[in-house]
Protein backbone atom coordinates (compact mmCIF):
# COMPACT_ATOMS: atom_id res chain seq x y z
CA UNK A 1 0.00 0.00 0.00
CA UNK A 2 1.22 3.53 -0.75
CA UNK A 3 0.81 6.12 1.98
CA UNK A 4 1.09 9.48 1.88
CA UNK A 5 1.68 12.63 4.30
CA UNK A 6 0.62 16.18 4.19
CA UNK A 7 2.13 18.60 6.15
CA UNK A 8 1.39 22.65 5.75
CA UNK A 9 3.24 24.85 8.29
CA UNK A 10 0.01 27.18 9.07
CA UNK A 11 -3.29 26.99 9.55
CA UNK A 12 -3.05 29.75 6.67
CA UNK A 13 -1.77 27.58 3.91
CA UNK A 14 -3.78 24.61 2.00
CA UNK A 15 -2.14 21.41 1.33
CA UNK A 16 -4.69 20.38 -1.11
CA UNK A 17 -2.05 20.18 -4.23
CA UNK A 18 0.15 17.94 -1.97
CA UNK A 19 -2.95 15.97 -1.36
CA UNK A 20 -3.62 15.63 -4.96
CA UNK A 21 -0.10 14.61 -6.01
CA UNK A 22 0.03 11.96 -3.67
CA UNK A 23 -2.88 10.04 -4.66
CA UNK A 24 -1.92 10.72 -8.42
CA UNK A 25 1.22 8.92 -7.30
CA UNK A 26 -1.47 5.65 -6.18
CA UNK A 27 -1.87 6.57 -2.09
CA UNK A 28 -4.18 5.08 -1.04
CA UNK A 29 -4.26 7.00 2.49
CA UNK A 30 -2.63 10.26 3.01
CA UNK A 31 -2.47 11.49 6.34
CA UNK A 32 -2.06 15.34 6.60
CA UNK A 33 -1.74 17.93 9.08
CA UNK A 34 -0.79 21.59 9.83
CA UNK A 35 2.08 22.11 11.95
CA UNK A 36 5.38 23.48 12.18
CA UNK A 37 8.20 20.86 10.56
CA UNK A 38 9.94 22.13 13.47
CA UNK A 39 7.31 20.66 15.57
CA UNK A 40 8.48 16.98 16.47
CA UNK A 41 4.87 16.05 17.99
CA UNK A 42 3.17 15.51 15.01
CA UNK A 43 0.10 13.41 16.02
CA UNK A 44 -0.62 12.78 11.75
CA UNK A 45 3.00 11.64 11.01
CA UNK A 46 3.19 9.14 14.14
CA UNK A 47 -0.20 7.87 12.72
CA UNK A 48 0.81 7.48 9.37
CA UNK A 49 4.40 5.68 10.88
CA UNK A 50 1.73 3.12 13.10
CA UNK A 51 -0.41 1.87 9.91
CA UNK A 52 2.42 1.35 7.89
CA UNK A 53 3.53 -2.54 7.22
CA UNK A 54 5.62 -4.35 5.66
CA UNK A 55 5.82 -3.52 2.15
CA UNK A 56 4.31 -0.15 2.42
CA UNK A 57 5.56 2.95 1.38
CA UNK A 58 5.26 6.08 2.45
CA UNK A 59 5.46 9.06 0.31
CA UNK A 60 5.83 12.94 0.27
CA UNK A 61 5.91 15.58 -2.24
CA UNK A 62 8.73 16.70 -0.70
CA UNK A 63 11.58 16.02 2.06
CA UNK A 64 10.67 19.42 4.03
CA UNK A 65 7.20 18.36 3.92
CA UNK A 66 8.40 15.06 6.24
CA UNK A 67 11.23 16.12 8.44
CA UNK A 68 13.76 19.39 8.95
CA UNK A 69 17.12 18.06 10.34
CA UNK A 70 19.38 15.44 8.53
CA UNK A 71 18.45 13.54 12.18
CA UNK A 72 14.87 13.89 12.41
CA UNK A 73 14.63 12.81 9.06
CA UNK A 74 17.26 9.52 9.69
CA UNK A 75 15.35 8.88 13.18
CA UNK A 76 11.49 8.41 10.68
CA UNK A 77 13.44 6.29 8.16
CA UNK A 78 15.22 4.23 10.55
CA UNK A 79 11.87 3.59 11.88
CA UNK A 80 10.29 2.65 8.28
CA UNK A 81 13.41 0.07 7.96
CA UNK A 82 12.73 -1.79 10.82
CA UNK A 83 9.18 -1.95 9.89
CA UNK A 84 10.14 -2.94 6.02
CA UNK A 85 8.45 0.33 4.88
CA UNK A 86 9.63 2.10 1.53
CA UNK A 87 9.82 5.84 1.99
CA UNK A 88 9.98 7.94 -1.33
CA UNK A 89 9.43 11.53 -2.39
CA UNK A 90 8.05 12.47 -5.17
CA UNK A 91 10.04 15.80 -6.07
CA UNK A 92 13.20 13.73 -5.87
CA UNK A 93 13.60 10.69 -7.54
CA UNK A 94 16.97 9.68 -5.95
CA UNK A 95 15.10 9.64 -2.43
CA UNK A 96 13.77 6.26 -2.99
CA UNK A 97 14.12 3.64 -0.55
CA UNK A 98 12.36 1.13 -2.72
CA UNK A 99 15.17 1.00 -5.06
CA UNK A 100 18.36 -0.43 -4.97
CA UNK A 101 19.65 3.15 -6.20
CA UNK A 102 17.60 4.91 -3.83
CA UNK A 103 18.70 2.91 -0.79
CA UNK A 104 22.92 3.86 -1.65
CA UNK A 105 21.63 7.22 -2.50
CA UNK A 106 19.99 7.35 1.14
CA UNK A 107 23.07 5.83 2.72
CA UNK A 108 25.38 8.36 1.27
CA UNK A 109 23.56 11.42 1.98
CA UNK A 110 22.92 10.47 5.95
CA UNK A 111 26.49 9.13 6.22
CA UNK A 112 27.36 12.91 4.62
CA UNK A 113 25.04 14.00 7.68
CA UNK A 114 26.48 11.89 10.29
CA UNK A 115 30.09 13.25 8.88
CA UNK A 116 28.61 16.97 9.26
CA UNK A 117 27.24 16.15 13.12
CA UNK A 118 30.64 14.64 14.28
CA UNK A 119 32.06 17.79 12.67
CA UNK A 120 30.12 20.35 13.97
CA UNK A 121 30.52 18.56 17.79
CA UNK A 122 34.18 18.25 17.41
CA UNK A 123 34.43 22.45 16.31
CA UNK A 124 32.37 23.07 19.49
CA UNK A 125 34.60 20.91 21.91
CA UNK A 126 37.48 22.93 20.32
CA UNK A 127 35.55 25.89 20.90
CA UNK A 128 35.13 25.13 24.36
CA UNK A 129 38.55 24.02 25.32
CA UNK A 130 39.86 26.99 23.60
CA UNK A 131 37.46 29.36 25.81
CA UNK A 132 38.07 27.82 29.37
CA UNK A 133 41.95 27.96 28.32
CA UNK A 134 41.47 31.68 28.15
CA UNK A 135 39.56 31.57 31.11
CA UNK A 136 35.67 32.16 30.03
CA UNK A 137 33.71 29.74 31.32
CA UNK A 138 30.67 30.25 28.70
CA UNK A 139 27.24 31.39 29.76
CA UNK A 140 25.68 35.19 29.84
CA UNK A 141 27.92 37.19 31.98
CA UNK A 142 27.15 38.53 34.99
CA UNK A 143 25.44 41.57 35.87
CA UNK A 144 25.13 41.28 38.94
CA UNK A 145 27.89 42.67 41.15
CA UNK A 146 27.47 40.24 44.37
CA UNK A 147 30.31 41.75 46.14
CA UNK A 148 28.62 44.95 46.03
CA UNK A 149 25.15 43.43 47.15
CA UNK A 150 26.79 41.62 50.39
CA UNK A 151 28.69 45.02 51.21
CA UNK A 152 25.76 46.81 51.25
CA UNK A 153 23.80 43.94 53.60
CA UNK A 154 26.77 44.37 55.80
CA UNK A 155 26.54 47.92 56.46
CA UNK A 156 22.87 47.33 57.75
CA UNK A 157 20.23 47.70 54.59
CA UNK A 158 17.57 45.74 53.85
CA UNK A 159 16.86 43.01 51.04
CA UNK A 160 13.96 45.91 49.46
CA UNK A 161 16.37 48.57 50.25
CA UNK A 162 19.24 46.72 47.79
CA UNK A 163 16.94 46.08 45.39
CA UNK A 164 15.73 49.43 44.83
CA UNK A 165 19.76 50.83 45.35
CA UNK A 166 21.17 48.15 42.62
CA UNK A 167 18.42 47.95 40.68
CA UNK A 168 17.92 44.20 40.32
CA UNK A 169 15.64 41.59 41.38
CA UNK A 170 15.12 40.45 45.27
CA UNK A 171 16.03 36.65 43.76
CA UNK A 172 19.17 38.06 41.92
CA UNK A 173 19.81 39.83 45.65
CA UNK A 174 19.11 36.65 47.85
CA UNK A 175 21.22 34.60 45.49
CA UNK A 176 24.00 37.35 45.86
CA UNK A 177 23.64 37.09 49.76
CA UNK A 178 23.79 33.16 50.03
CA UNK A 179 27.15 32.00 47.52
Amino acid sequence: MIIGYARVSSTGQDHTTQIERLKAAGAEKVFEEKLSGLDRERPELARALEFAREGDVLVVTKLDRLARSAAHLHEITETLDRKGVGFKVLDDASLDTTTRTGKLVFGILASIAEFETALRKERQMEGIARARAEGRTGGRPKTVDEDHIRELKAGGMSVPQIVKETGVSRAAVYKALSA
